[in-house]
């Protein structure tokens, strides 16, 4: 059966944690997570809001920046206290501690976790930076050189053969990094969680009452997905290469790394308009980021449906202030 188009389109947005979901409505923010115990525990967050303070921050573009650093920020802060809450209360008492870890208890105690995750997360950027700047455009010189095809296969297309090369080997190594993450248990659970998120803010919608039975039912595929807006950014990429006149493999990346916000300026306009209207258009532009998804969301379990149940709940407003459509 067909279903009904959707009757409204809510800002509430959300992310799958450990054990848990964050939702993030127009009032507050939510954490909500399964205890060890089984028990949900639900916990607001503060996202920066940097966009709600400056007005100049809400202008086309720059929010695009603006939002995805709150994102980054305040989904790291959620996820450290998911992992947190649903550790509380598991207990190995044949765990013993490294010398490592009495080390760093000694010396830094509580701040040794913040510690670690800061220098982890410099790392994993700079990976990044190589992985998906630096070693495409130095794949496309090799190629170039040994082949001799791709330079120059028609005149005046150099600029476009390069640039479709590199966003070709930027959106393969995305899939192999999003498939290979599949493959941890850990992992795949927060992929369920992500489907529990989806399905959620469809059935709600949907006008449908909050239940496990109406949430299963719906589809985990949205178009305002975080990993959409991923998708669109290396399609973006794409383009802005196109505008680049360098092949060097050390200046061209670092040219397309200072466009960076550009690039996240253009993806979170386009992914705002396909979460504000369902047209032929907008499906077009969606459909890479929603191929993605049946990769990065799974089918939840019914316990992983109750917590994005709880948390969606928790920041639904009363007076209808996150309805968009």
């Amino acid at each position: 059966m067909k279903k009904e188009k959707t009757k409204l389109i809510t800002s509430i947005g959300g992310q799958a944690l450990m054990e848990g979901i964050m939702m993030r409505g127009p009032k507050k923010s939510t954490v909500a997570v399964r205890k060890y115990d089984g028990k949900i525990e639900l916990e607001e967050i503060k996202p920066l809001d940097w966009g709600k303070k400056h007005k100049l921050l809400r202008l086309p573009l720059i929010r695009g920046v603006v939002n995805m650093i709150d994102s980054l920020v305040t989904g790291e802060r959620a996820l450290m206290m998911s992992a947190d809450k649903a550790m509380e209360g598991e207990d190995d008492p044949e765990e013993e501690l490294s010398k490592l870890d009495i080390w760093l208890d000694k010396h830094f105690g509580d701040k040794a976790l913040k510690i670690i995750m800061g220098i982890s997360t410099f790392f994993a950027i700079a990976f990044c930076i190589a992985v998906f700047y630096f070693l495409p455009t130095i794949l496309f010189n090799l190629t170039a050189d040994i082949a001799g095809f791709l330079r120059k296969p028609v005149i005046g297309m150099e600029r476009f053969w390069q640039s479709a090369y590199e966003g070709i080997i930027r959106i393969i190594l995305f899939l192999i990094y999003m498939c290979l993450c599949t493959i941890n248990k850990d992992v795949k659970r927060v992929f369920q969680y992500h489907g529990a998120e989806h399905k959620t803010i469809f059935c709600y919608e949907y006008g449908l009452e909050l239940t496990v039975e109406n949430v299963r039912r719906q589809r985990r595929f949205h178009p305002r997905c975080g990993t959409s807006f991923l998708v669109l950014m290396l399609i973006v990429g794409i383009i802005i290469g196109l505008f680049i006149p360098v092949n060097h493999p050390v200046i061209r990346p670092v040219i397309k790394f200072l466009l960076l916000p550009l690039t996240v300026g253009v993806g979170y306009e386009l992914i705002r308009i396909c979460g504000r209207h369902d047209n032929a258009l907008t499906r077009i532009i969606a459909a890479p980021g929603v191929w993605m998804q049946h990769i990065t969301t799974k089918e939840p379990a019914d316990d992983m449906i109750e917590v994005a149940i709880e948390a969606m709940k928790d920041v639904i407003p009363e007076n209808g202030e996150d309805r968009i459509g």
